[in-house]
Parts: C-alpha cells; sequence; structure tokens
C-alpha cells in the first residue's frame, strides 16, 4: 500500500531546487529533557507523545518560529517502542498503541506549524530509529503506512543508522514503496562508524559508504545525512560523500551526550558558535542542516539567519587554511611507545611462533616467562637450557635475544621438532638445537648461563597413573623437584635458572630444596591466571589441596585465580645484598 507525499514536501524540492539551504529543527527530545530538568529519558521520544504532547507542541512551536523548514516527529524511538511490546501508558495510566502515537505525533507537529502560520511552508518528517532495521522491519513499515494513510507526513527520516546491512536496502525500498518521501541518515563521518561521543569502530572501510549513497541514490532516496555525531567530526564527511552522489546531502550533529551522570550539554557552544560551523558544512556542500541531541531553537535560529543567501560551496577540508585541516590539525610528535632498551612496543613484536598438531598449548606462565626475557635482554652471548621448550617461544626469544646457542630439552618429540622450525621461521636456527628427553632420568652433559623452564605444575588424584611406573604427582610439584635437583649440576657457577612455579605449590618445601642444594632464588615477576581447566578437571582433589596444603589461590567471589612466579635462581644461598631465598627484587 502506498500513500501520496502530500503538498508540504514541495517547498523542500523548491529550496534544493534553487539551492537555498534547508532549515532541519534540533533536537526535541533533549530540550524536552531540559524543560522538565530530567536526568532520565522518562519524556524521551515515543513516552513524550503520550504523557506529554503539549510540551512536544510547545518545542516544535519554538523551531517554527525560527523559521525552520522541516519540523521532525518526536517518535524517533517509535522502532524501539515495538520491541518492547509497542504500547505505553498515558499520563492517567491507560496504554496508548504505537500507532496512535505515530499518528499523535504527525498531528502535533501539523498543528505547530498551523499556530505559526506556516502552513504550505513547513514540511513534517516522521523520525524513526535504526531498530527498524530488522527482519520484520518491511512488516513495520507496511503497518505504519496504513496507520498514516489519512495524514501521512512529508517525509520519513530513517535516522541514526550505523551498519550496511542487506537487510538496510531492503527496509528502505519498503519505505520508498509507501510513496513519502524518504530520508536516510548515518552515524558516520570521514572515519567510518562514529559513536555519539565521536569513537570510532574497526577498521577502514574504503569507500563503502560511499557505494551505499550511490545505491540510496539509484532507489529514489531523497536525501542523505549525518546525525548524532559530535560536531568537529562532521568536517569532511560532505565532500567525501559528494564524489559519490548528487542526491542531496545535510548535517544535523549533537551537542549533548547521555553519561552515567545524567544529560551533558555543551554549553560554551552558543548561537553565534553553531552558526560559525553551520557556515563551514554549508561552504562544504550541505544543502541541509539541522542539530540533534543538545541542540536547542537559539541554535537553529542563528545557522538559519547565517545561512540566509549563502550558496552551497564545494569546499574540501584539506584545502582550507593552505592545505591544512581545519578541524584535525596535526598533533604535536608524542614519544614512542618503547621499552627501555629502544624496541618498540606498539605494535609488539613477538617471535613468530606456530604450533604443531599434537604440540601442547602454552601453560600458565609461559607468557609471563617470555615477557621477562623480552623485557630483559635475557641470554645475550651466553649458552642456554630451555627445558619443556613445547613450541619454541622460550627457546626463540633466547635466541632473538642475542643467546650464543640454546638448547631445547622436550619430552615430546613433537615439541622438539616444531621448536626447531620455529627457530628457522624466525632466522636463529643457526644457533638452535633441540633432544628428545625424559626429564625423569635425564643427565645434564654441560653446564648452561642461562636455564629456563615454564612447566607443566598440574595436581593429580591418587586413583591416576597407578599403572605408571613414575610416582603419581599428588601435589602437581614433580617436574618442579626435578628441575631443581639437577640444577646444581647443569646451571654454571655465575649462571641464572628462571623457573615458574605457581601459588598452589608449597613455598616452603621449593625453599627446602633449594637451600639443601645451596641455591637461592628472588621473584622477578608474577601476574594472576584464570585458574585452568585442567585444573578445575581435579575437582575434590583440588579442594582437599586448597585446605590441606601449604600453597593457596586467590578467591575473587565465585571465582578462583592462580598466581605465578618467576624464580631467578642462582647458586649461594643468600642474595648478593644478604637477602633470604625467595625474596622478591
Amino acid at each position: 500500500m502506498t500513500v501520496d507525499a502530500v503538498g508540504g514536501y514541495r517547498q523542500i524540492d523548491d529550496a534544493l531546487t534553487a539551492g537555498r539551504c534547508v532549515l532541519l529543527d534540533g533536537g526535541v527530545g533533549t530540550e524536552l529533557l531540559q524543560e522538565q530538568g530530567q536526568d532520565d529519558e522518562r519524556l524521551w521520544g515515543f513516552e513524550s507523545l503520550a504523557s506529554a504532547p503539549d510540551d512536544v507542541l510547545d518545542v516544535h512551536r519554538r523551531y517554527v518560529d525560527a523559521g525552520v523548514d522541516v519540523i521532525t516527529t518526536n517518535t524517533w524511538a517509535l522502532p524501539t517502542a515495538l520491541q518492547n511490546g509497542g504500547s505505553v501508558r498515558r499520563a492517567n495510566g491507560r496504554p496508548i498503541h504505537w500507532m496512535e502515537i505515530a499518528r499523535r505525533g504527525v498531528r502535533v507537529a501539523r498543528q505547530a506549524i498551523a499556530d505559526g502560520g506556516r502552513d504550505g511552508r513547513c514540511a513534517v518528517a516522521l523520525a524513526v530509529n535504526g531498530d527498524l532495521d530488522t527482519p520484520e522491519g518491511i512488516d513495520v513499515v507496511s503497518v505504519l503506512a496504513r496507520a498514516l494513510i489519512d495524514d501521512p507526513p512529508d517525509i520519513i527520516l530513517f535516522e541514526t543508522l550505523s551498519v550496511l546491512r542487506p537487510s538496510l536496502f531492503a527496509v528502505v525500498e519498503a519505505l520508498q514503496a509507501t510513496g513519502i518521501p524518504t530520508w536516510v541518515s548515518f552515524r558516520r563521518c570521514p572515519h567510518g562508524l562514529c559513536g555519539v561521543y565521536g569513537q570510532h569502530w574497526g577498521g577502514p572501510e574504503a569507500d563503502a559508504f560511499g557505494h551505499a549513497a550511490r545505491r540510496f541514490e539509484g532507489m529514489g532516496v531523497g536525501a542523505l545525512l549525518v546525525n548524532c555525531i559530535p560536531p568537529d567530526h562532521v568536517d569532511g564527511i560532505v565532500s567525501y560523500l559528494r564524489d559519490f552522489t548528487d542526491m542531496p546531502l545535510g548535517v544535523y550533529p549533537n551537542l549533548g551526550y547521555y553519561t552515567s551522570a545524567g544529560w551533558r550539554f555543551e554549553s560554551e557552544i552558543g548561537g553565534p558558535q553553531y552558526a560559525a560551523m553551520a557556515l563551514r558544512w554549508r561552504a562544504e556542500g550541505a544543502q541541509i542542516i539541522g542539530g540533534c541531541c543538545g541542540t536547542r531553537a537559539e541554535h537553529i535560529a542563528a545557522a538559519g539567519k547565517a545561512l540566509d543567501g549563502i550558496p552551497a560551496g564545494r569546499e574540501r577540508r584539506f584545502e582550507r587554511e593552505g592545505g591544512e585541516q581545519h578541524t584535525t590539525p596535526s598533533p604535536a610528535r608524542q614519544p614512542d611507545w618503547t621499552d627501555k632498551r629502544g624496541r618498540t612496543l606498539y605494535p609488539l613484536t613477538l617471535p613468530e611462533i606456530d604450533r604443531h598438531t599434537g604440540v601442547a598449548r602454552p601453560i600458565p606462565g609461559s607468557h609471563l616467562l617470555w615477557r621477562h626475557l623480552f623485557l630483559e635482554g635475557v641470554g645475550a652471548h651466553q649458552r642456554c637450557l630451555d627445558i619443556a621448550c613445547g613450541a619454541g617461544l622460550q627457546t626463540i626469544q633466547l635466541a632473538l635475544n642475542g643467546a650464543a646457542h640454546v638448547h631445547a630439552l622436550d619430552v615430546d618429540t613433537l615439541a622438539v621438532g616444531n621448536t626447531l622450525a620455529n627457530a628457522f621461521r624466525n632466522g636463529v636456527a643457526d644457533r638452535v638445537s633441540g633432544e628428545a628427553a625424559d626429564l625423569f632420568p635425564w643427565l645434564p652433559e654441560e653446564h648452561y648461563e642461562v636455564i629456563v623452564a615454564s612447566l607443566p605444575q598440574t595436581p593429580v588424584g591418587p586413583a591416576a597413573g597407578l599403572a605408571s611406573h613414575r610416582p603419581t604427582d599428588y601435589w602437581g610439584r614433580g617436574l618442579v623437584d626435578q628441575v631443581i635437583a639437577k640444577l646444581p649440576h647443569a646451571l654454571a657457577k655465575e649462571g641464572i635458572a628462571l623457573l615458574t612455579h605457581t601459588s598452589l605449590l608449597s613455598r616452603e618445601r621449593t625453599m627446602q630444596l633449594l637451600a639443601e642444594r645451596g641455591l637461592y632464588a628472588e621473584v622477578v615477576a608474577w601476574q594472576l591466571e584464570p585458574l585452568p581447566t585442567e585444573y578445575l578437571d581435579q575437582g575434590e582433589h583440588l579442594a582437599q589441596l586448597e585446605q590441606h596444603g601449604e600453597g593457596y589461590l586467590v578467591h575473587t567471589g565465585e571465582s578462583r585465580s592462580l598466581v605465578v612466579y618467576v624464580l631467578e635462581i642462582r647458586h649461594g644461598r643468600t642474595g648478593a645484598n644478604g637477602s633470604p631465598p625467595w625474596a622478591s627484587r
């Protein structure tokens, strides 16, 4: 079903044809909120027409007096209301259906125009938001056209859109099929998707919005606009779109923002300041100019006076002021994000690691140990050993740090092959060797200046592994104890060993084992990690360890976390400054 567009749109078409600027009204919803002293959204949009239609009428009258060419109905939230049931309560508590709200919105706007003596010179635009872009949107449009057939608006303003989905074009086609001129408006700027606070989402979209503009023009859409973004983000969008389309283009940005403390408005921007911005947009080629959240009648009135008789230009923001951008001057050079060794941290350059099928994933502490190696440049010009190398993250980083040689050790032959392949991938294969070996029977054949070990430390219940020749790893410290036992034979006299150690392991037991072997440890790094799934799988056994063991987990509400430490271990019973074992650097 279609309806015939009434004569109110004729003056808009005539103005655009004659090159005059079409003036939209401002933020009706936020103006109501400011007048009512409300920080919530009780009178916002859809509900205000049910509970306070006279207040809406008063705001429309002020915009009529300001000389606008288009009055937008206060029905922006109508699609949202439909998703929540389609009716709201009147001030007397009785429900009112969404179709009646839509009709009332048009009637109140027309009454304001008539009261101001502007019949035939001011159009009514039925505003609906982007929530209409749903699978049910086409059916809603059809019912809406039936509801408005006796008193249709002059324009349908489909606004605050964002994503360009196929469903959006289908809904716009349905709007066009009503016979009512349709305008579409987006929260977009030259950088792409833009939020009400000026935030941007996603990467570059190339010319997606421009190509959409051409498609809208081919569909017969009456105008393409941007709205509800900060005014400083408007610059450049009209000239960008003009490269793609000849359809009328417009802008109506916001001066207000909803925060956790309620609505906040740009009070320092008055009528003269807004008029100056409007002239800038007009110089760029905007043919329709108005305001969104936070703009008031005085802003629009001042803009209208300034724009009177000013033709649309074709200026580009990059051509202003000798080729400099008008609103986004080049920022002062900021310090690079680098570490103390001058290496860039943004983007963070990690070794190129490809984990082969069947090779274990990184365990708690692996990335913490890698970070320490990276930041401290551990291993330069030294012979290094990586115990439980996995896919080779620590091995490769030691080599990249300038190690003379790195020997990778793992019980899994696949892991050793994976490490050697990653060494080649990172250009350090000439300084890396590998060996598949079981840590329990393994005996070191030489001394290393640096030894690193990020070891599995998952506790296992007593019922598991009964058929194995190894004792069940009840506490999860079997491999840690093996490394400590072999450090006196593997660690060079002035060397260091870096060992990951979880909080579920007993510190006292570790200190005892270190002291028995003439070793000293200090904490050089630590972090919280979510409790891994393999720990959670231990269920009752884990609970027993928490209750009766000497280690601990961190409890935050119902969640549990593991603390992972990196210990730096040296020969000697105290640190260089006389500190006891397990000191913190």
